[in-house]
């Protein structure tokens, strides 16, 4: 097996820049380079394909024949060249590929069901596969790319990459008809007197409720229901059940038509952080990249 020696794509380049501009001169001024250097690797070309393509004199720089047709097909190749450069920079700038993601079920439900399908249509070659689930997920050992996470404190410092996608208020809630009939409370201790939808385990009957001076107080309704799922908790609060405490985008479709009100407008029940994670190394492929991009993008505009 033996290889056919191919020509040096940069003296064709060269000799094609000389051809275009009428000279070694001007494609020095246009290339940066010494024009010495361009009429030395053309007539290097010259010597290798053992024929004359310019006729050069101090004064004339003219094509021969054969250097008139081998420019013709010497820029078709440049030009097929450049084309096939610019394919593989828009296959490696176009993200690709498959993007595991692993949520929650509020999370799921409540922002990324209406965000995935405008991803999908940015990005046609993208496959996104989510996996929603209330498991704690390993990332790294499960083979995820982005976990998107809600928390109340800080996240531990695991190794992942970290991008901060949104912060929501906690606000308390409860339906006009409740409110009229039991009353609105005027301030955070009036809430014992009140029935309380609590979230999460049913031995946690305390809400820590703060202002925005920064005062802090506990308070603990009566217990009417609880249950560890957003959703099921806003149901009862509409049906007026109690007061409940959500966050503030979760029941800002019952606020604006009227369902739900605030309660205590002046406190809320602390913050929920929505965080996007992912192992290093998958965190720098384009596609995940793309993706993550394009959520935080998404929360802003919340």
């Amino acid at each position: 097996m033996y290889f056919v020696p191919m020509l040096n794509l940069n003296d064709l380049i060269l000799f094609a820049t000389a051809v275009e501009h009428g000279g070694f001169a001007a494609a020095s001024r246009r290339l940066g380079v010494p024009k010495s250097t361009i009429s030395k690797r053309v007539a290097a070309l010259e010597e290798e394909l053992g024929v004359r393509l310019i006729h050069r004199t101090s004064r004339s720089f003219v094509l021969t024949d054969t250097g008139r047709d081998f420019h013709e097909h010497a820029r078709a190749a440049l030009i097929e060249t450049e084309a096939a450069e610019n394919a593989v920079r828009r296959r490696v700038a176009e993200p690709s590929g498959n993007v595991r993601i692993t949520c929650g079920v509020p999370t799921a439900q409540d922002y990324l069901a209406e965000h995935l399908p405008a991803l999908a249509r940015a990005y046609p070659r993208l496959h996104v596969q989510l996996d929603v689930s209330d498991r704690r997920v390993d990332l790294v050992q499960e083979g995820y790319d982005i976990g998107v996470r809600s928390h109340f404190a800080p996240l531990p410092d695991s190794g992942l990459i970290q991008r901060q996608a949104f912060v929501e208020t906690i606000v308390l809630v409860a339906a006009p008809a409740y409110l009229a009939e039991r009353g609105e409370p005027q301030h955070p201790r009036e809430l014992a007197l009140h029935d309380g939808l609590l979230t999460g385990m049913a031995g946690n009957t305390l809400w820590t409720l703060s202002d925005d001076s920064g005062q802090r107080v506990e308070v603990e309704p009566h217990p009417r229901m609880t249950a560890n799922e957003g959703r099921v908790l806003r149901a009862a609060t509409v049906a007026g059940l109690g007061i409940t405490v959500l966050p503030e985008r979760m029941c800002r479709g019952e606020l604006e038509d009227g369902r739900l009100r605030r309660v205590l407008p002046a406190w809320n029940a602390g913050r929920v952080t929505t965080t996007l994670v992912m192992p290093h190394r998958r965190g720098q492929l384009p596609s995940v990249r793309a993706t993550v991009e394009f959520l935080i993008e998404c929360f802003s505009k919340m």
